[in-house]
Parts: C-alpha cells; sequence; structure tokens
C-alpha cells in the first residue's frame, strides 16, 4: 500500500459564488424598521428629557447641536441598516447551508450539514405577526449557534428545519 497526498488546485475547487442565494423575506425589513424606531425613540427621548434635567446654560446652548449630530448618526446607521438588508441571503445545498451577510463588513459562512449538532427554529412575537422565523444552527464545541438566518418565512423554516434534521439524524 502506497501513501498518496495528491495536490488539489485552488482553481479547480467549485465556488461558492456560483451558488444562486436565495434573499430572505421582505416582511423582515418591517421588523428591523420598527425595532430601529424604537431604539431611535428611546435615544430622543433620553435626549429631551436630559434637555430639561440640564439646567446648565451651555448644555442648553448647544443642544440642537447635540441634537442634529445624534439625528445624523440615527439616519447613517438606518440607510446602512436598509442597505444591509439586501446583502441577507441563505442558499441550502445537498452538504451545506450558506448564509451571506453585511455590507460593509460581507461574511460569508457554509456550515456542513455533517457537522450540525441540532438545529432549532424560533419566532419572537414581531416575527410571529409577520409570519416569520429565525433557523438557528449549532455544531459541536460553540456556546451559541454558529449560523442564524433571521427574517425566514415560517414554513420555509420549518421545512429547512425539517430537512437538515432528518439528514443530521440520518433518516434520509
Amino acid at each position: 500500500m502506497t501513501f498518496t497526498n495528491s495536490q488539489i488546485h485552488v482553481e479547480d475547487l467549485p465556488h461558492v459564488e456560483d451558488v444562486e442565494l436565495k434573499p430572505i423575506s421582505k416582511a423582515y425589513l418591517k421588523i428591523i424598521v420598527l425595532n430601529t424606531l424604537l431604539v431611535y425613540s428611546i435615544i430622543f427621548a433620553g435626549l429631551f428629557g436630559l434637555k430639561y434635567l440640564i439646567k446648565e446654560e451651555g448644555f442648553h446652548d448647544n443642544f440642537w447641536y447635540v441634537f442634529l449630530g445624534v439625528l445624523g448618526c440615527c439616519i447613517l446607521n438606518f440607510i446602512i441598516a436598509l442597505l444591509a438588508f439586501k446583502k441577507r441571503k441563505y442558499a441550502l445545498r445537498g452538504f451545506d447551508v450558506i448564509y451571506a451577510k453585511g455590507l460593509i463588513v460581507h461574511a460569508l459562512t457554509t456550515v456542513p450539514i455533517s457537522r450540525i449538532q441540532h438545529v432549532e427554529e424560533s419566532r419572537s412575537w414581531l416575527a410571529r405577526q409577520f409570519n416569520l422565523a429565525t433557523l438557528k444552527i449549532f455544531t459541536a464545541g460553540e456556546a451559541g449557534s454558529d449560523l442564524s438566518i433571521k427574517g425566514l418565512p415560517h414554513l420555509e423554516a420549518k421545512r429547512i428545519n425539517d430537512f437538515i434534521s432528518s439528514e443530521v439524524n440520518g433518516n434520509n
């Protein structure tokens, strides 16, 4: 018996970029908008609360500059969140799950089905209102989920969950 260790040429490997990734549900954009508006409301309520609590003249002279600065940051953050939403895509293949996200820092995560320990579907109250779910995929050795795909239509998340579970449990 002879030992062989053939070289693999990188250009011969399949390209993950060739996979057609499916965007998450557009209804998830409503959840992003509602959550963002809630956070901004709290920030602006706190800012106006400070205006009435702080009696110093210097703060009141510069309040509108602070307000406009915070407003500018909020608008920029909101625009980035909207643009980043378009980058959230996923694909399920025979041997792995792929998830892409991120506008400024683009991340492409591939989890082999053979490494998956279990998969879980969860739905927050707001996600249930829009008939959406989050699919959490766990592999060995991590404290949390290795891959979390938010914004999937509930029935689609359930079908993916069932498929991965049957593959992991050997019921294929």
